[in-house]
C-alpha cells in the first residue's frame, strides 16, 4: 500500500501555537501524537510518500524521529527540511529524496511536488470514460488564503471548455490535492483516500458560501 501526506513539521512549535493553531498543550505532544496516528496506518512494507516539511528538527532528532516511523519511506523535499543538508542526516532512511517525482498508482500518473503547479504534466490526460488520469499533489500551502486562491482557480479552470484532440468540447480537467496533514487527522492517505477526503471538504466549503 501507498500513502501519502504532507506539511507535518515536526519539532515546529510556531506551528502548533500560531500559523496551524493546531491546538496541542506542546511540541512534544504534537509529535507524540503524529506518530501514533501514523503507526497506526502504516505497515512495515507500506510506501509513504512525504510531500515536504517532515520536520523543523536537528538532524539528530529528525535520524532518531524516522526510526520510530513505520514503513518505507520517501522524501519529496520542502522549504523547511533543513536537516537533509546537515551532516549528521541518515540519508538512509529514505529510499530517495527528491524534489519532484511522477509516479504511477493504480493507473493513474501522480505527479508530486511540495509546491503546488497550477499546469502540471498530464493534466489533460482523462479515461474513455472522462475520469482524471492525472493527480497533481502537493503541500506548502496549509489551510491558508494560498489555498483558497488555489481551489478558486480550480474552480474556474473547471468551468473553462476547450477542445480536445478529437475536436469536441470538454471542460478542463484540474486534480490538484493538497495533502496537509490536519485534513487527514495527521494520518498518511492512499490516493483513494485524499480523492474522497478532497471531495468531502470542497462540499463542505462550497455549503459555507
Amino acid at each position: 500500500m501507498r500513502y501519502y501526506i504532507a506539511d507535518l513539521h515536526f519539532f515546529h512549535a510556531n506551528m502548533n501555537i500560531k500559523m496551524d493553531h493546531r491546538g496541542f498543550a506542546t511540541v512534544e505532544a504534537m509529535n507524540e501524537y503524529m506518530i501514533s496516528k501514523w503507526n497506526s496506518k502504516v505497515r512495515k512494507n507500506d510506501e509513504v510518500v512525504i510531500i515536504g516539511d517532515l520536520s523543523w528538527g536537528t538532524a539528530e532528532q529528525t535520524n532518531e524521529l524516522l526510526q520510530k516511523l513505520n514503513g518505507r519511506l520517501y522524501l519529496i523535499t520542502g522549504n523547511h527540511d533543513r536537516f537533509v543538508n546537515q551532516p549528521e542526516f541518515e540519508a538512509s532512511h529514505f529510499t530517495w529524496i527528491k524534489p519532484y517525482e511522477e509516479l504511477s498508482d493504480n493507473k493513474r500518473k501522480v505527479v508530486l511536488c511540495h509546491y503546488p503547479i497550477i499546469c502540471y504534466n498530464g493534466q489533460y490526460r482523462t479515461d474513455e470514460e472522462g475520469n482524471p488520469k492525472t493527480y497533481m499533489l502537493y503541500g506548502h500551502v496549509h489551510d491558508t488564503q494560498d489555498q483558497r486562491l488555489i481551489e478558486h482557480f480550480q474552480e474556474i479552470t473547471r468551468n473553462t471548455m476547450t477542445v480536445d484532440a478529437k475536436g469536441e468540447k470538454q471542460h478542463i480537467p484540474c486534480n490538484m490535492i493538497n495533502c496537509f496533514c490536519m485534513y487527514s487527522d495527521y494520518e498518511p492517505l492512499t490516493l483513494d483516500e485524499w480523492i474522497e477526503v478532497n471531495n468531502r471538504r470542497m462540499i463542505e466549503l462550497e455549503s459555507r458560501k
